[in-house]
């Protein structure tokens, strides 16, 4: 379990294909010290786990179902990632929970300046913004946002001056590529609504406010 408040920024150091997936090495830093093989670790919100570690550099492996559902498999040397720790038990809960179990891909559509703010939409598909519901939670490359609004194809967040200085959110582009996780507790209410709803009712952001959620 994470909390999508991001530790640190890190650097891919190589990335080499495997037997049905791919390796990456990624440069730790400081959250290097106290990890160790078999950690758990969120790298852009996708749950990785350590399979060795020298030094700062960590190998992960990632399979082929995580290529298809994550933004993973586009990455190269150099690549700069978001990375935090699994959350130990009895830490401070600062954002929302994020099980690093991504939903699918979405794209930045736009970035709007605003002073030291920005305000980022991104395009996604009906099946991730089904999931989920205006001034709810969501990870974006393991970051823990707010979503702002949404319309049909798309959604923005809001990013304060703290979370552009300390993610790749500081140095995103229109067009790049995110993993996206819904709030784990959105798709359960959703889910058990739909079950007592009538199957020809679709379930919306508007047909759950009318329900008083």
């Amino acid at each position: 379990m994470f909390t999508g408040l991001i530790e640190a920024v890190c650097e891919v150091k190589s990335v080499r294909v495997t037997g049905g997936g791919k390796r990456i090495c990624v440069d730790l830093g400081e959250l290097a010290e106290g990890s160790k093989t078999g950690d758990s670790i969120a790298v852009n919100g996708v749950c990785l786990t350590v399979a060795g570690l020298e030094g700062r550099l960590a190998d992960f492996d990632i399979s082929g179902e995580t290529l298809a559902r994550s933004a993973l498999g586009g990455y190269k040397a150099g690549a700069k990632v978001n990375a935090e720790r699994a959350m130990q038990a009895g830490g401070r809960f600062g954002g929302h929970m994020v099980q690093g179990h991504v939903d699918g891909m979405g794209q930045i559509k736009a970035i709007e300046r605003q002073g030291e703010f920005a305000r980022i939409r991104f395009s996604a598909d009906s099946g991730l913004l089904g999931q989920m519901v205006v001034r709810g939670s969501v990870a974006v490359d393991g970051i823990s946002l707010t979503v702002a609004d949404m319309d049909e194809g798309s959604f923005s967040v809001a990013i304060i001056p703290q979370t552009l200085e300390r993610t790749t959110l500081g140095a995103a582009k229109v067009g790049d590529k995110v993993n996206i996780e819904a709030d784990i507790i959105v798709k359960v209410v959703k889910g058990e609504i739909a079950k007592i709803l009538p199957s020809e009712k679709k379930l919306t952001a508007e047909r759950l406010k009318e329900l008083g959620f």
